[in-house]
C-alpha cells in the first residue's frame, strides 16, 4: 500500500501540472471502488479551476472555490497526467480532461482506492479525529510520549495508529524504531519521554528520505511520471530477515504483530 512518503511524492508531482488548471469535463467510467464514485462529480466539477493540491495523512485533496476532492490510492491505486489523446488504460476508473490537453488519470487495478467529495465548512468522517502530520512542528515528543500514558500495545502498533499520527506506515514503522534503537516489542506506555524525543526524530528523517528518494518501491507504487520510487535501496531493516545488521554483529529478525510483518535488530534495538 502506498505510504506517506509515496502519496506526498505523487502530490509534488501533480502540483506543477494541474494547479490553476480549468476542468472541461469529468469523467466515471467505473464508480465502484473502496466507496462509489458520487456521480454528481462529472456536473460539479465541469469548468471548475483547481486551485491547489494537498495532503492530509495519505489522502489527496484538490481545492476548488466550493469544496475539495477528496482522494486515497488504497492498495495499488495512480494518478498519472497524460496526453489527452493516449488511450485508456484497463482500470483507469476516474478522469479529468483539463485545458490544456492533458488528462488526470485515477488507476486502481484492486478498487480500493477512494474518491470522495468535500463540501465547504464540511470534514469527511475519514479525516475527523486524526493525530497530527509527523513532519509538522504539532508532532514532538510531547505529543507522543503524553498520547503514550497507560497504552500497553507494542510501540510499533501505538506508531502507526493514525489517531496518534498519520502516516507512518509499516515500512516506515520499523525503519524509524531500528534508527531510534527501540525494540518494536517494547510497551508504548513504559518507553520514556527521552526516548521518544529521539523515535520523534528518528520518524522525521526516515519519512524526510523517503520523501527525497522517491518513496519505496514495493507492489505496485510508482511517482506521477511512471517512474519507481527509489528509498528501498536504502532500507536498514524491512524486507532483511537473516541479513547481517548494518549498525552491529546482529543478525535481522521477522516477526508478526498485529498481522503485520516488522524487522528489527534484536541485539541493538532494546
Amino acid at each position: 500500500m502506498p505510504e506517506l512518503p509515496e502519496v506526498e511524492t505523487t502530490r509534488k508531482g501533480l502540483e506543477p501540472l494541474i494547479t490553476d488548471r480549468k476542468i472541461i469535463s469529468a469523467h466515471i467510467y467505473k464508480k465502484k471502488l473502496r466507496w462509489d464514485i458520487p456521480t454528481h462529480l462529472k456536473k460539479t466539477l465541469k469548468s471548475q479551476k483547481i486551485l491547489k493540491i494537498s495532503r492530509r495523512a495519505k489522502y489527496l485533496l484538490l481545492h476548488f472555490d466550493f469544496g475539495q476532492l477528496v482522494m486515497h490510492l488504497g492498495m495499488s491505486g495512480s494518478i498519472s497526467v497524460v496526453n489527452s489523446f493516449e488511450p485508456l488504460r484497463k482500470h483507469d476508473h476516474f478522469e479529468l480532461k483539463l485545458d490544456n490537453s492533458k488528462n488526470l488519470r485515477f488507476h486502481d487495478p484492486r478498487r480500493f482506492g477512494s474518491i470522495l467529495w468535500q463540501s465547504p465548512n464540511q470534514t469527511l468522517a475519514l479525516l475527523e479525529n486524526l493525530g497530527p502530520e509527523p513532519l509538522s512542528y504539532e508532532f514532538d515528543e510531547d505529543s507522543l510520549f503524553s498520547s503514550s500514558i497507560g497504552k500497553s500495545r507494542n510501540i510499533k502498533s501505538f506508531i502507526m495508529d493514525s489517531n496518534v499520527v498519520v502516516g507512518v506506515g509499516n515500512i516506515y514503522a520499523s525503519e524509524s524504531l531500528f534508527l531510534a534503537g527501540i525494540s518494536p516489542k517494547r510497551e508504548a506506555g513504559k518507553t520514556s519521554k527521552e526516548r521518544y524525543k529521539v523515535l520523534t526524530n528518528s520518524i522525521k528523517n526516515v519519512l524526510k528520505d523517503a520523501i527525497n528518494n522517491g518513496g519505496t518501491t514495493l507492489n505496485d507504487f510508482s511517482n506521477v511520471d511512471g517512474n519507481p520510487g527509489y528509498f528501498s535501496q536504502v532500507l536498514n531493516v524491512y524486507g532483511r530477515e537473516n541479513m547481517p545488521c548494518m549498525r552491529c554483529s546482529g543478525k535481522i529478525k521477522r516477526i508478526i504483530q498485529n498481522q503485520r510483518a516488522t524487522f528489527y535488530c534484536s541485539k541493538c534495538q532494546h
